[in-house]
């Protein structure tokens, strides 16, 4: 069973169709806010999303080849008092929610936890205390600074990376192979074609193919011209949906990237073949 949770009506739909077209794990999706989700409703589910969004991380983990029955928590708690374009209101700020996924996280204590947030540097001092904290908890952490230009992305969005392992679900640095079922399962039979997405993810880190190989160029206000992909220009009155499309993909994580984080790790603890 698989958790998705997002207030966004519109990111919340946008869940659900991407279940209806298999791209990610089917699950069920609460719209409530983190703050009232309660540690006992989590029980039973082997992956949780939280501040789920477009669904970006649960795609990253099929692209990387996490089989969809591999228990992890995932969320990028918001940006926005971190981000050095806001107030930059950091923990005062009421979208600060780390928090309340601390505590779900200290009372559940899930084995693998994926994050992310913006590489500011109120990004990075928000990242320091996350690590504490997850540490103080019993979880090892990893964390990278990796922008989207490097895996064939045309654009930068740089961004701050973490994953933590619990202590306990580890031997010697390799994960406990009973946690995960079975080590070595990356040959795209647990979830469908994770292999052959993950080769994709390949593809467009080497810059001779990708999933950006159609992206348009337009002129910006500055001057400049920038690359985007295809229906996510500047907004003009009339189109429909446009606000709800462009709110969604600002939001997102880029999950080709994320992939490569995601098996970075599974390369380091051993569960890949």
């Amino acid at each position: 069973m698989v958790y998705y949770n997002d207030i966004d009506k519109n990111a919340a739909a946008w869940l659900r169709e991407l279940m209806a077209e298999g791209l990610i794990p089917v699950g069920e999706v609460d719209e409530r806010s983190i703050e009232d989700v309660r540690p006992d409703e989590l029980a039973g589910y082997t992956q949780c999303h939280f501040f789920a969004g477009i669904g970006g991380w649960a795609y990253a983990l099929r692209l990387a080849g996490w089989p969809d029955e591999w228990p992890v928590w995932t969320g990028s708690c918001p940006c926005q008092p971190y981000s050095q374009a806001g107030a930059r209101g950091g923990d005062d700020d009421p979208r600060a929610l780390w928090w309340a996924w601390r505590w779900l996280i200290a009372q559940c204590r899930p084995p693998v936890i994926f994050g992310e947030q913006v590489a500011s540097s109120d990004g990075r001092r928000w990242l320091a205390g996350v690590r504490a904290d997850l540490e103080a908890m019993g979880y090892a952490v990893g964390a990278a600074d990796l922008c989207a230009a490097g895996v064939g992305a045309p654009h930068i969005r740089q961004r701050l990376w973490f994953v933590a392992q619990r202590v306990d679900h580890t031997n010697g640095g390799v994960a406990d192979s009973e946690w995960f079922g079975r080590r070595g399962r990356n040959d795209g039979r647990s979830n469908g074609d994770a292999g052959g997405l993950y080769a994709e993810t390949e593809a467009a880190g080497s810059g001779t193919a990708g999933f950006w190989d159609d992206a348009v160029w337009i002129p910006c206000a500055d001057g400049k011209a920038r690359r985007i992909k295809p229906g996510l220009e500047p907004l003009v009155d009339g189109l429909p949906g446009r606000v709800a499309l462009l709110r969604g993909a600002g939001n997102a994580i880029v999950p080709v990237l994320a992939a490569r984080f995601i098996r970075a790790f599974m390369d380091v603890v051993s569960l890949t073949g």
